[in-house]
């Protein structure tokens, strides 16, 4: 299965899915999503990743994006890795965080974190009609949740950006 979705052209642009392990609720907690989004963006500075459109969602998360240079799943790897041990951490070191115990049973194994499922569902993006339908996925999923009724609404996604209520918190890349 891991086959089915491995990254063919590293340069190609992607859409992905991150999905935290067993579905846990985690992004239900700024802090947690601030350090995700802050990941991305040293991401963009320092190793080459073009972001379209993103969302983070209270279990996973959807994104559009590319590798400048060509190495979309080492970029990938490194991200998951580093935002698992940062995310973690901060549970652990969250003295507000009510569900500490809870989470810190379910995002282990055998001692060791495991934060993230495996995988990331990449599709390669050929042509504009497949891209605007992922953005158009991307930014509904707050609506089909019933988090907000207007896909602009939603913080913790590119919609704000892409429909010009508010400025992103990352940087947008053009499709094209």
């Amino acid at each position: 299965m891991a086959f089915e979705y491995s990254i063919k052209d590293q340069g190609a642009v992607h859409f992905v899915t991150f999905t935290v392990r067993r579905w846990v609720d985690v992004f239900t907690r700024s802090t947690y999503c601030d350090l995700f989004i802050d990941s991305l963006r040293y991401c963009q500075e320092k190793k080459g990743l073009e972001i379209f459109a993103w969302v983070i969602m209270s279990n996973h998360s959807h994104l559009i994006l590319r590798a400048k240079n060509e190495n979309l799943s080492d970029i990938i790897r490194d991200f998951k890795k580093y935002t698992a041990k940062i995310i973690f951490k901060a549970i652990c070191d969250n003295p507000l965080e009510s569900r500490k115990h809870w989470l810190k049973m379910l995002l282990t194994f055998e001692e060791k974190i495991w934060f993230w499922e495996e995988g990331y569902h990449g599709e390669e993006i050929y042509t504009l009609k497949f891209f605007e339908q992922k953005l158009n996925y991307i930014h509904l999923n707050p609506v089909r949740a019933n988090i907000v009724e207007k896909e602009e609404e939603y913080l913790h996604s590119s919609a704000g950006d892409l429909f010009g209520t508010r400025k992103g918190r990352l940087e947008l890349s053009q499709f094209g």
